[in-house]
């Protein structure tokens, strides 16, 4: 049985160049007079997509046209597919096209010259499928599919992405990542011949010289590095051939055992893989191109977002891509509660979703009376975008862990007003706005004790729209968790230990302690008395550049700021004021308590927050109960 020939020219092309590209059809039937055929690019529309073609003849660049056998051109009709997002072209045969003869479609320009054709998508993909829909009667009937194939492939390096270890110890050995880049982030080879890639850092062993080939897969894993003094250092990796210089975010070397400091996220969706569509595709892309060491799903609760087979799929998918000590899994779902917007995290695989319209699960006291603290935990999210806010009024402190202080449609610190650089706000009027009901330092001053994470992306449920409302969106956010193992359980554990900390995307390094207790402590003065006359705060900054501003935040408000002309340093601070003067009440009977977190700004605008520490002054409430029965 004859079968229809589908043939791509060229067969291959690059993620983000401008050309002219062929779809020959040969059908094994005959398509009679007034048959209508269908071309689907399989885009989304979004920006790193394939670029969509215009079909007026008169302008000729990036057009789409037909051509029959005998030479003769067919112009294209945009139709909207069903999403009234993406678009399909059409082409009605003026006459018949017989078995074996060739039918062209060409998508480009008839024009010379570069630039005047389409633009290929922007990432990678292997067999990139076209999908051409035939519908012989003219009836609108399309029962048959043909699909051609053009390989992707990675455009020329312009790239070096170095991924190390933001903590180790001193002369303890560690791995090193290097991917090499186009200018779109994906994995090439695409180099002039004889490149060559100069390894080098500082404290260097005198036998490490290091010349690295590019691979042909586009990644190399380089092995036992180490370094033999505490301190900051970058790996740098010079291109001799160009010479370009490209170098890792900061990795802190500690003199002795250092806890791990693990990047990842809890809250964030991808704009190359659609997790509804392809979770395994979500899932890889953040562990092998992102090089997240963990993840958490975050689908919305309701049928109609995530349905049971969609959230049996995920769950299978999270339970396998969980390897220890590689890649740390979560997962979750998102509930847009009457308290504002959360997520549920759990700890172990294949639980529940539990979703809003069932009697069982209707309300957010339900839902966490049905969980253990110790199997799942809580993320406010957006805290401060009107509509989903969240007053904390009904904190949890067993559920309730941490916050979501920063996501790609903004900050929820504090408001604009306040100095927030990155505020939620829209330039429509059907846009999300801040209310300062949901802010994160109002909530800490009324004793609300948690952690600070950050999201990325998010384009689903009660974000879907904010695109098309013009809201203005940042940087996706990544969340950094100090903890004793790379496995779910310890990083469950740090998160449940509020040893956490939020960055706006950058791998920007911090620490803070205060009399030796690390970020997400609770103190008290009953246990350490030395803390009523003075609090001994270390602080280590090691930013991705040039760091403009380390604030001290005590009670919401700026205690100190550091100064530096590098892009880290460290320093120690005595907070000698009496304590008893800066403490917050506690309210309901709880101590009176003072509380501190680290802000770092960088000069290209990123930021980084430490979860907060706490100090509670029971003697000062008890001082103050005995005073007013005196009176």
């Amino acid at each position: 049985m004859r079968r229809s020939i589908c043939v791509c020219e060229p067969s291959h092309c690059l993620a983000g160049e401008v050309g002219n590209f062929q779809f020959i059809y040969t059908p094994a039937i005959q398509l009679p007079k007034g048959a209508k055929l269908r071309f689907d690019l399989g885009t989304k529309g979004r920006p790193i997509d394939w670029e969509e073609p215009q079909t007026n003849p008169k302008d000729k660049k990036n057009l789409i046209w037909a051509q029959l056998p005998n030479g003769k051109g067919i112009g294209a009709k945009m139709i909207l597919k069903g999403d009234q997002m993406t678009k399909l072209y059409e082409f009605v045969l003026p006459c018949e096209v017989k078995p074996g003869e060739s039918l062209t479609i060409f998508m480009g320009s008839p024009l010379k010259g570069a630039g005047n054709g389409s633009r290929v998508q922007l990432n990678v993909q292997r067999r990139k499928p076209f999908h051409l829909y035939i519908d012989p009667r003219g009836k609108n009937d399309f029962k048959e599919e043909e699909i051609f194939h053009i390989d992707v492939r990675g455009n020329v390096l312009s790239n070096i992405r170095i991924l190390a270890p933001s903590l180790v110890a001193k002369n303890k050995r560690f791995d090193v990542l290097v991917r090499f880049e186009d200018a779109f982030g994906n994995l090439t080879n695409h180099a002039p011949e004889g490149s060559l890639i100069e390894l080098s850092y500082e404290n260097q062993r005198e036998n490490l010289n290091w010349k690295l080939f590019i691979p042909e897969t586009g990644f190399i894993n380089l092995p036992n590095l180490y370094f033999n003094e505490a301190g900051v250092y970058k790996i740098q990796l010079l291109n001799l051939k160009t010479g370009d210089k490209f170098f890792s975010s900061p990795i802190k070397c500690l003199a002795d055992s250092a806890t791990l400091l693990c990047w990842g996220l809890l809250h964030g969706e991808s704009e190359k893989n659609d997790s509804h569509e392809s979770i395994e595709a979500c899932l890889r892309e953040f562990r092998d191109e992102k090089a997240l060491q963990f993840y958490g799903v975050s689908p919305f609760e309701s049928i109609e977002e995530t349905s049971n087979d969609a959230w049996k799929l995920i769950s299978t998918q999270v339970a396998e891509f969980n390897e220890d000590q590689r890649f740390s899994t979560f997962l979750g779902f998102q509930y847009p509660a009457e308290e504002g917007l959360r997520q549920l995290v759990y700890i172990k695989d294949q639980k529940p979703l539990l979703r809003h319209k069932d009697a069982k699960s209707n309300v957010l006291s339900k839902v966490y009376k049905s969980l253990n603290s110790k199997e799942a935990l809580a993320v406010t999210l957006m805290p401060m975008a009107k509509g989903f806010e969240t007053d904390f009024s009904n904190f949890d402190p067993d559920m309730d862990k941490v916050v979501e202080i920063y996501n790609a449609w903004g900050s929820s610190e504090c408001s604009a007003k306040e100095g927030n650089p990155r505020p939620i706000r829209s330039n429509s009027k059907k846009g999300v706005r801040e209310t300062e009901a949901g802010s994160v330092i109002k909530a800490l001053k009324n004793n609300k004790r948690f952690g600070f994470v950050a999201g990325g992306l998010d384009d689903r449920g009660v974000y879907k729209n904010l695109f098309e409302e013009n809201q203005v969106q940042y940087s996706p956010g990544l969340t950094a968790i100090l903890a004793a193992d790379h496995t779910r359980e310890s990083i469950a554990a740090a998160l449940q230990a509020r040893s956490c900390y939020a960055t706006t995307g950058e791998r920007i390094i911090i620490g803070l302690q205060i009399a030796g207790a690390p970020m997400g402590s609770e103190l008290s003065t009953k246990e350490k008395p030395g803390l009523v006359i003075n609090r001994h705060i270390t602080i280590y900054v090691a930013g991705t550049t040039m760091i403009k501003e380390i604030a001290l935040i005590q009670n919401g408000e700026v205690l100190k700021t550091f100064p530096t002309k590098n892009y880290f340093t460290d320093f120690s601070y005595d907070d000698t004021e009496d304590l008893s003067k800066v403490v917050l009440p506690g309210g309901e009977g709880k101590s009176p308590f003072v509380f501190y977190y680290l802000r770092v700004t960088q000069i290209d605008g990123h930021m980084a927050w430490s979860s907060p520490i706490w100090i509670d002054y029971p003697e000062c409430q008890a001082a103050a109960s005995k005073k007013n029965k005196g009176k």
